[in-house]
């Protein structure tokens, strides 16, 4: 099972498609996964945080059992466009 950074943004940007994503490798010691994500996608309209965060995780079930730590910012196009005029 591949857990790259590179893996994980391919296919969340495929199967929640989503226009924005952004995978951080936190692993600090290679020991255990560690990742941290930012997903934008037009799929979260509507859906409050949690609905937004099982999203992620039924895209990667696979992966999500084999990563010890994983931290996730679900936003929608228009909250993303706002977040970058800060």
């Amino acid at each position: 099972m591949e857990l790259s950074a590179e893996h994980l943004r391919e296919k969340l940007q495929r199967d929640l498609q989503a226009e924005h994503v952004e995978v951080e490798d936190t692993t600090p010691n290679r020991c255990a996964s560690s990742f941290r994500v930012l997903v934008v996608s037009a799929k979260f309209e509507g859906k409050p945080l949690l609905q937004r965060h099982r999203l992620v995780n039924a895209c990667l079930a696979e992966e999500l059992p084999h990563i010890h730590a994983f931290e996730q910012k679900t936003l929608t196009p228009e909250q993303w466009a706002r977040e970058r005029q800060k």
